[in-house]
């Protein structure tokens, strides 16, 4: 028991240790775990064992890594994306493969081998570049786009081979017996799961929900995804394969946001020890005896890799800019791999030298991955001659937007409030420009006829791109301080007289944005509790003159009165976001069910969505009448909770 808790306390210390180097290095800290285990493991200094019980309780790290992407993926989002995944990503990880397994025969290496390196060759790392493409607002730029299309095929690409490599090294006479009994059980367990998951998940999930108790929630969703897990490891699958189905199920229902958030703890803990085991059997050895070896396969991987996005990107029309960037992300290792690759060490299919080999250069690879995506700009503008002019294009699109306008406002952030105070502004008749880098929600919008864009506005040329120098106010409609600083940088360096309201959550950041030049900050909690203290004060007989002054004093006072509270359990919003209503705006386009039909044939109330308006030829029409007859290339705007959108969704498209 001693020795458990010593292993378990010294794997948590060197955790820490190094989470804290390597983020402080900018450095993605999966990095610092395989450090970890290579430090400790047996085959350096020996401290952590490479035990059975390890490497089992590693693998939920994989389990929650994979019901993550569970919730990520849907039917929807790979329709849409359809020809960056299918066509993208299934070449590049086709390609790289029969690359890989062609240059593992011709170095005296197995088939099987050959195409179980070149498996694990072939992924590049979802945590490390979705994270990457967060952090540097390239979500929606082309190669973004492009990277995310290969990163979710290749996500959906590990399920099969989870599967396939184990049938392929089972020493059997008939193999095609054994792929067709391995085929079978997936496609009988899959069937099974999906058809009556798909039947009883959100019932199930709004059942929970509704006892409003987060600690039930959590432990529901273990439930799920460690019980589907179970399952498939029974039928002779993979525990990772039934946690992918799990979240799967969930990403249909309307609670799939707050899993993801609820469940991350979970994942990042696991993932990181399931590294730290990865880390355990590299042995050191092996790299410093073999370190040209080493070094010149994970050349070979790094520029294979680039060379095959690079062709597969340019055959799908990319520019060369985007096709030298998506190469420059995905030309690194992932996390997947090291994934296949126990899975090789553990069925002995491969020699042991060939894996460390390959082991120590994905390492590697990982290591100089966000080196190569911080250089990739200046490369690309080093080598790419066309890059400039691209670059101006976008900022094109930004002042599109607002060349026309003058003393309009520009809105910072366009979520809940900045929308709620763009339409106060509509009906006031005032303009404004609106800002935002959530792609989805900018082209729902942009769709419905509200003026935003994508753009960084924490960017200086995006602010003067959206009209800074003619606006008359700006408004920082997201609570975030460190962005929100930024912004009031810019305005201050530019124009200092336009005043910028900001937005905070309370009053522990008031005074910091006051500082850096807002003239006014709004604590939402405190102004709800103003607005609540104002309607009480009306009700209860006091003058409409008196309670007009008491809340001037309270804000020229800055809240004073009000600072501090009480903190309680109840403190904690356990509602669940899904249960809330939300706009939603959807194209018809030609072929859909609606088109031609009148609003109060589609009785979409009696599902409780409402279309609050409809944008036809660039008009917007607002509470459109229930005898408006619907037209092709109608825009809808609709509201409702994400459940009751759905179905609105499908009975407006398909009839359903």
């Amino acid at each position: 028991m001693h020795h458990a808790l010593d292993l378990i306390l010294l794997l948590l210390a060197a955790a820490v240790a190094v989470v804290i180097l390597f983020r402080s290095l900018n450095l993605p800290p999966v990095l610092g775990y395989l450090a970890i285990g290579a430090a400790l493991g047996p085959n350096a200094a020996g401290l952590v064992p490479d035990t059975e019980q390890a490497r089992y309780l590693a693998e939920f790290g994989v389990v929650f890594l994979m019901f993550t992407i569970g919730l990520e993926f849907s039917l929807g989002r790979l329709f849409a994306m359809k020809r960056l995944v299918f066509g993208v990503g299934g070449l590049q990880v086709v390609l790289t493969v029969l690359l890989g397994t062609a240059f593992g025969k011709l170095f005296g290496l197995s088939g099987l081998a050959s195409f179980a390196l070149a498996s694990a060759i072939a992924m590049s790392s979802t945590a490390v570049l979705s994270k990457l493409l967060a952090d540097r607002m390239q979500l929606d730029t082309p190669h973004g786009r492009e990277v995310l299309g290969v990163l979710l095929f290749q996500d959906v690409a590990v399920v099969p081979l989870l599967i396939l490599i184990p049938a392929l090294g089972q020493k059997s006479a008939d193999l095609a017996t054994v792929l067709g009994w391995a085929a079978l059980k997936a496609v009988v367990v899959l069937t099974v799961l999906l058809f009556l998951g798909h039947r009883l998940m959100r019932p199930w999930f709004l059942l929970v929900a509704r006892r409003r108790s987060s600690e039930l929630f959590m432990l529901n969703i273990l439930l799920i995804t460690l019980g589907l897990a179970w399952v498939t490891e029974r039928a002779g699958l993979s525990l990772a394969l039934g946690a992918f189905l799990a979240g799967m199920l969930i990403s249909e229902t309307e609670f799939r946001f707050e899993v993801e958030e609820d469940i991350k703890p979970f994942r990042d803990v696991l993932l990181g020890f399931f590294m730290v085991t990865v880390g355990m059997f590299l042995d050191v050895g092996v790299i410093v005896h073999h370190f040209l070896i080493v070094l010149g396969v994970l050349v070979l991987i790094l520029v294979a890799k680039f060379g095959v996005v690079f062709a597969v990107s340019r055959m799908f029309n990319a520019t060369t800019g985007t096709a030298v960037r998506s190469g420059l992300w995905l030309c690194a290792g992932g996390e997947f791999g090291f994934v296949l690759l126990t899975q090789i060490s553990d069925l002995d299919i491969g020699s042991a030298r060939a894996v460390q080999i390959t082991v120590a250069a994905l390492v590697l690879s990982m290591l100089i991955a966000p080196l190569i995506v911080q250089m990739s700009d200046r490369i690309v503008m080093r080598f790419v001659k066309s890059e400039w002019l691209l670059r101006s294009m976008e900022l094109t699109k930004v002042a599109a937007q607002s060349i026309a306008t003058e003393k309009h406002v520009i809105i910072c952030g366009y979520g809940r409030s900045g929308q709620y105070l763009a339409r106060f502004l509509e009906k006031e008749e005032l303009t404004y420009v609106a800002l935002d880098l959530d792609p989805d929600r900018v082209r729902s919008a942009a769709s419905a006829g509200d003026t935003v864009v994508f753009g960084d506005c924490s960017r200086r040329e995006t602010l003067v791109a959206a009209g800074l120098m003619r606006a008359s106010a700006v408004v920082v409609s997201f609570n975030d301080v460190p962005a929100a600083m930024r912004v009031l940088h810019h305005v201050q360096a530019m124009r200092p007289d336009v005043p910028v309201v900001a937005r905070a959550a309370d009053d522990a950041d008031m005074e910091r944005l006051m500082d850096a030049g807002a003239v006014e900050v709004v604590p939402e909690m405190l102004e709800t509790s103003i607005m609540l203290a104002s309607h009480v004060l009306a009700l209860i007989g006091m003058p409409l003159s008196r309670v007009i002054r008491s809340v001037r004093d309270i804000r020229n006072q800055r809240y004073s009165v009000m600072r501090g509270f009480f903190h309680g359990a109840s403190d904690a919003a356990d509602r669940p976001d899904a249960l809330q209503e939300r706009l939603y705006s959807l194209a018809l386009q030609p072929g859909a069910y609606s088109i031609g039909k009148r609003l109060d044939q589609l009785k979409l109330d009696t599902i409780n969505v409402t279309v609050t308006a409809i944008r036809r030829r660039g008009i917007r029409g607002v509470n459109p009448v229930p005898e408006t007859q619907l037209e092709a290339g109608d825009v809808l705007v609709l509201l409702g909770v994400s459940a009751d959108l759905s179905v609105a969704e499908l009975r407006l498209l398909k009839g359903g």
